[in-house]
């Protein structure tokens, strides 16, 4: 257990931070561990810029534990990228009065908590990617407060209620992915705003109900993943009408799905 220690490369409570979540993630187990004995800015993974901890990239390290919320501490974070670790536990408080986030990535770990109204507060988020983890309830409507986002990947969690309405705020959105969750409900039209969408993947869920027309608005699509949902609609209509599509999911008529690639369909 490391308890304190002293170089001035950074802020005392940045280091007690950045040791805090060594000591509850087993940092002497970590692929890349850090040498306590080195300056903080030398440390696998941490980046300073002007004497401040900004970015935190231990993707893939073995990390195994909790996020601890001395995690507050790390005041000039812009990016978390804790992604494919061994993390269990809550999302701590901490980490939504991290307002500098830019990149929150906590994806493919063992997460068991619900997103809380919270997570509004992040405005300076940019890419927000949770997927494959055990995180449940609703998705929160404080979502739409976080208007620089580019990317929301919620995916292969158990989030349910439906999507919030004023997800068309995030006019920044190029990647919406909800992929194998519990969501049900309709498409709301309104998700036409989001003219920058290049990914839309709701395959794997309850909607249910008309799919809106208004979706060939999106004119930037590349994906569309619809599949295993009760919608009703002109799947073909959709697929004729939007000029970018690489990738389209549907629900065929023996309520089978099928990946359509449309360099393989230009030939039928």
């Amino acid at each position: 257990m490391v308890c304190s220690f002293a170089f001035a490369d950074v802020s005392q409570s940045e280091k007690d931070a950045l040791v805090a979540l060594y000591n509850s993630t087993n940092g002497p187990a970590w692929h890349n561990t850090w040498d306590m004995e080195q300056p903080v800015s030398r440390w696998y993974g941490v980046t300073v810029e002007h004497n401040k901890v900004v970015a935190l990239n231990l993707m893939f390290n073995g990390l195994e534990g909790y996020l601890p919320e001395d995690l507050s501490g790390l005041s000039s974070l812009r990016i978390l990228n804790l992604g494919f670790n061994q993390i269990e536990g809550k999302l701590p408080n901490a980490l939504y009065r991290m307002i500098n986030l830019e990149v929150l990535k906590l994806f493919s770990n063992q997460i068991k908590d619900s997103i809380t109204q919270d997570i509004g507060n992040l405005v300076n988020l940019k890419y927000l990617e949770l997927y494959n983890n055990n995180l449940f309830g609703e998705i929160p409507q404080s979502i739409g407060n976080l208007v620089h986002l580019e990317s929301l990947n919620l995916s292969s969690n158990k989030l349910e209620g439906k999507l919030p309405q004023n997800i068309s705020h995030l006019k920044s959105l190029r990647v919406l992915s909800v992929f194998d969750n519990q969501l049900i409900g309709g498409i709301p039209a309104s998700l036409c705003n989001l003219v920058e969408l290049e990914e839309l993947v709701l395959a794997n869920n309850a909607f249910y109900g008309q799919l809106p027309n208004e979706l060939i608005q999106l004119t930037n699509l590349k994906t569309l993943l619809l599949s295993n949902n009760d919608f009703k609609g002109d799947y073909r209509f959709l697929k004729e009408k939007l000029p970018n599509i690489i990738n389209f999911d549907l629900d065929v008529a023996d309520t089978k799905s099928r990946l359509v690639t449309l360099d393989e369909e230009e030939d039928n």
